[in-house]
């Protein structure tokens, strides 16, 4: 039975604590944030957890295996930083890190102390996403030609990240899953209406074979938005996250190039037949994550949304942000 840790019980925190105490292989769930009224409020909505007065008990408590990070990105360094030196086995919100410095060195001293890490990607444990995963595996949709996504609403703003880190990060998780590709270059643009923090920006992503992604994020919207198209050279997938039913699209539509003699050789012709919504598994994404969590603690297993996912998004993130900074140039990816 395992005996796991969540830092920080504001926003997210609850979720994890919830899945947590849910997972018949976790035995205790203690909670520690450095705001008193979040401890209370925890206690009382979860009256099995245990409250710690600080980190430092967590991280010398030899009973407790795994250690959950959901605090504000700027401080996931270094508090799993020092839960890997304690021999802990972590799991951090995304943004993994702010840089690709920090998370490689992460994932080095990992590998040296013989722990796991985890980053909480949890779009890669979606039902839906992985649908349309094995549907572009299955060969349905032909070449990839584009990966469009919109992720936009009214807040949350968050005072150490951009929109970008924020929001951008959740999509670039689905589209390296579902790509299984890495972009060769990346040029991003964004404003910051109310401090020099950006809350709208839009970020484009350059691969070979003239694949394209772009990502629009916005923390002003009007309405919240939650969706991606994917144009295949044989069909087209459109996953509308704020759907209740039909969450999943296939459009049996596309482009067709026929070369006929005479003064139009090329003629461009436009298919277009069915549509149908797949099923998918609807078991709650954080579960099936936090199931593999412990079941990586327990046997040694390498998770999906490993360290090394973790540092891929961060490399994007951060040769956006050096566009952002160079008004959209466009930076090359090592």
């Amino acid at each position: 039975m395992m005996k796991v840790a969540v830092i920080g019980v504001g926003y997210w925190g609850p979720n994890l604590v919830r899945n947590l105490l849910n997972n018949k292989s976790v035995s205790e769930v203690y909670c520690f944030d450095i705001d008193a009224k979040r401890l209370h409020n925890i206690k009382q909505q979860f009256h099995a957890v245990k409250l710690v007065d600080s980190y430092e008990d967590i991280l010398k408590n030899p009973k407790i295996n795994g250690i959950c990070i959901a605090t504000p990105a700027s401080t996931h360094f270094p508090l799993a930083k020092m839960a890997i030196q304690y021999d802990k086995h972590v799991l951090v919100e995304k943004p993994f890190t702010l840089t690709v410095h920090e998370a490689e060195t992460l994932i080095e001293l990992a590998q040296k102390k013989g722990v796991k890490l985890l980053v909480d990607h949890i779009f890669m444990y979606n039902g839906a996403v992985r649908k349309i995963k094995e549907i572009i595996e299955s060969g349905e949709i032909g070449e990839i030609l584009y990966f469009d996504a919109v992720r936009i609403n009214l807040g949350l703003f968050q005072h150490d990240v951009n929109v970008l880190y924020d929001l951008a990060t959740h999509d670039i998780s689905i589209m390296l899953y579902l790509l299984n590709k890495n972009p060769r270059a990346v040029s991003a643009i964004g404003v910051g209406h109310y401090n020099t923090i950006e809350d709208i920006a839009y970020l484009t992503l350059f691969f070979e074979n003239n694949c394209i992604a772009h990502f629009h994020v916005n923390w002003l919207a009007p309405v919240k938005v939650r969706r991606i198209l994917i144009g295949g050279s044989q069909k087209m997938v459109v996953y509308d996250d704020m759907e209740t039913i039909e969450k999943i699209k296939v459009y049996d539509k596309g482009v067709e190039i026929k070369t006929k003699e005479g003064i139009y050789k090329t003629l461009i012709e436009y298919r277009t037949g069915d549509m149908y919504a797949p099923k998918f598994d609807t078991t709650e994404p954080l579960a099936v994550l936090i199931n593999e969590f412990i079941e990586t603690i327990k046997n040694g297993t390498e998770p999906l949304s490993n360290g090394t996912v973790g540092l891929e998004i961060v490399k994007i993130l951060n040769a956006a942000q050096k566009s952002l900074k160079n008004s959209g140039c466009v930076v090359e990816l090592k």
